[in-house]
């Protein structure tokens, strides 16, 4: 993901999402988005991971990747979104899971 996720491009990276996610079609069981190098993120890439989690089909999971001493991490917790999505802090982890 990129290093910044906000109103100038939120609305770009959803169909870039889930056109991966169609491309894997009933083969995706876990979607995740590593954001570990995004630096900056606001309500609109709340909003994304938010379109994204619905959009799936159902049985496949969502997990994201977020430093835990990051702005995103503290970010997805200030939301609440931590608890509908789990949040790894690292990608191996959340690959396991």
């Amino acid at each position: 993901m990129p290093t910044e996720i906000d109103f100038g491009n939120a609305e770009e990276l959803l169909p870039l999402v889930l056109s991966e996610v169609r491309a894997r079609g009933d083969r995706l069981e876990v979607l995740v988005l590593d954001l570990t190098g995004t630096s900056f993120m606001d309500s609109q890439g709340i909003r994304l991971i938010n379109d994204v989690r619905h959009q799936l089909r159902p049985g496949a999971r969502l997990r994201l990747v977020a430093r835990p001493e990051g702005v995103t991490s503290r970010v997805l917790e200030l939301t609440c979104l931590r608890r509908d999505v789990p949040v790894y802090g690292d990608l191996a982890e959340a690959l396991a899971s």
